[in-house]
């Protein structure tokens, strides 16, 4: 019999659940299976949240020939010939066959490049699949070709209804006495990951006869998930549990803490990339402007494991590990950028202030376009007092600086610069 995972994959939207801000009423993906078209996109999200299925149940509504291929086990020539056999089966103005690539990110650069030509003339619509960031490992054409939408783990509300679902429809389940008497542990467990609640919850009634009656109590799953350490998706939980403890513990500067869950990363199996982009995003986020050599040091440790491999590529993510949890905090740069966007979203596209804009053409300059511009360099201290904002934000500070030895001397300098009247 099928795992009770593959039992309950849904068949239709109407059964799909979560991902609404996706496929809710009017969302996005809704408009567009409603429409009988969709355009090549990348459902990125963490495990169990239900990427393979909302491409299955797309492919199924619109009625088209629908192929997957796995990063894992598939090459260039699996590729073309996937390709070759979509082109035969397409019709003048009619939706491209499906092609699904679950884990797109591991696709190398040569099979991501022999997917280019077709997904640019249609001959397939691209799904793809990925628990990672596509920015870092899916390359820039074919991203540039794809929209990216980010599925969330699932809310408790969400596996809380997955739950009722299962337990009403399955067949074999729905035949027991089943009565979830607690459902803290069965939560907590699946970290909004609808496979590893299914998985659990096969584990428990694995042993339930037909007639039978099973009381589901947080001490039942805690007993039984001790004694069958590997009955679920244990990998998922390093995945996140894991870095989400690694990465609070470089940012609250306990370098022991931080090498003790890098090791439980290096010993899960864990993808030595995805640690080291975690270092630099790191760096970047919590280190900052408080010791900008974190960011160099990351990045050279990233290069370090791509160049020397494994096991070797401990030893330069363990050296960056150390120096970015003793190194000081800012998020100074962190909060600057965020707070920036949040203007730009609030006050829209406002005008370039004459002085700062372009002039490549006599028109444009006699617009006034670059007029009275002061070149910096042209000044004592290579400096010299100017607007650069629009004239709506004259005066408005995103970047404030925070308490440590490079931070007050750029505030400082600053402060000489401006002497904190702002730009004149």
């Amino acid at each position: 019999m099928q795992p009770l995972a593959e039992r309950m994959r849904p068949t239709c939207l109407d059964d799909y659940i979560g991902q609404q801000h996706l496929v809710g009423k009017g969302a996005v993906l809704r408009r567009m299976i409603d429409s009988g078209h969709i355009s090549s996109f990348i459902l990125w999200g963490p495990p169990g949240v239900g990427k393979t299925t909302l491409a299955t149940i797309i492919a199924h509504q619109l009625d088209v020939p629908f192929y997957t291929l796995s990063a894992v086990t598939s090459g260039v020539k699996e590729v073309r010939e996937v390709i070759d056999k979509a082109q035969s089966q397409r019709f003048f103005n009619t939706q491209s066959p499906i092609l699904f690539i679950d884990e797109i990110h591991r696709f190398s650069k040569s099979q991501q490049d022999s997917l280019l030509g077709a997904v640019e003339k249609g001959v397939v619509t691209l799904i793809g699949a990925t628990t990672e960031n596509p920015s870092f490992e899916v390359i820039r054409p074919l991203l540039s070709r794809c929209q990216v939408y980010v599925l969330e783990s699932l809310g408790q509300e969400d596996l809380l209804q997955l739950l009722n679902q299962v337990l009403e429809k399955d067949v074999v389940l729905s035949k027991m006495s089943i009565k979830p008497t607690e459902t803290a542990a069965l939560l907590r467990y699946s970290g909004g990951d609808a496979r590893k609640l299914l998985n659990i919850l096969d584990l428990l009634c694995s042993q339930v006869r037909e007639g039978d009656t099973l009381e589901i109590t947080d001490e039942l799953v805690l007993r039984m998930l001790q004694q069958n350490p590997l009955a679920y998706d244990k990998d998922g939980e390093v995945h996140y549990d894991i870095i989400s403890a690694f990465i609070k513990s470089i940012r609250g500067s306990d370098p022991d803490a931080a090498i003790y869950w890098l090791a439980r990363m290096i010993e899960g199996g864990e993808d030595p990339k995805f640690i080291a982009r975690r270092l630099v995003i790191s760096a970047s986020e919590d280190i900052g402007l408080a010791n900008p050599n974190a960011l160099l040091l990351a990045n050279a440790a990233f290069d370090a494991v791509n160049k020397i491999g494994w096991p070797e590529g401990r030893i330069p993510l363990a050296e960056a590990t150390v120096y970015l949890a003793t190194s000081p905090k800012s998020n100074s740069a962190y909060n600057a950028i965020n707070e920036a966007l949040d203007h730009v979203r609030q006050t829209g596209n406002l005008p370039v202030p004459l002085h700062l804009r372009n002039a490549p053409t006599k028109l444009m300059k006699q617009l006034g376009y670059g007029k009275q511009y002061k070149y910096a360099h042209d000044y004592d201290g290579h400096f010299v007092r100017q607007q650069y904002l629009p004239d709506e934000l004259q005066g408005r500070r995103f970047w404030h600086a925070q308490p440590n030895a490079a931070e007050n001397q750029m505030a400082q300098r600053q402060h000489q610069r401006w002497d904190e009247t702002g730009p004149q």
